[in-house]
């Protein structure tokens, strides 16, 4: 399979300002919930998350779940559900390598998601299941 060229981070929550507010009401009255959100941010990104993707060396992009435009993403993300985490090949293709239960593991904390992205994308060179 090669190494990932690409991440992509897809959030279950719509982007724009009626989507935050609607997320962030969500969240706040616990009707609404996304592991990767805990993750990458508390009220502003963290920095512990900008330390890592500068780790990775790979580009990190993160979308809204009405920000995906790549057919090929979009396909990966409705076979896998949401919030997801996608790395593309140098030829192109997207495969997921955290899927939801894999990111309510990191319980918010980047250094565990970093470990779980590491171990997944470790994986899958190897042919092996996730973590």
């Amino acid at each position: 399979m090669g190494e990932h060229v690409e991440y992509l981070g897809v959030y279950d929550a719509d982007g724009g300002v009626r989507g935050e507010l609607a997320y962030l009401v969500g969240h706040l009255l616990g009707t609404a919930e996304c592991a990767l959100c805990d993750i990458t941010h508390t009220w502003r990104r963290k920095p512990e998350w900008d330390g890592m993707v500068r780790r990775l060396g790979v580009p990190f992009v993160l979308r809204h779940r009405d920000e995906v435009t790549d057919a090929a993403a979009s396909a990966v993300v409705e076979a896998t559900g949401l919030p997801v985490v996608l790395g593309r090949d140098a030829d192109g293709a997207w495969h997921p390598l955290l899927g939801r239960v894999d990111l309510e593991r990191a319980e918010g904390r980047v250094a565990e998601f970093e470990r779980l992205l590491l171990a997944a994308r470790a994986d899958q060179d190897s042919g092996s299941p996730s973590a």
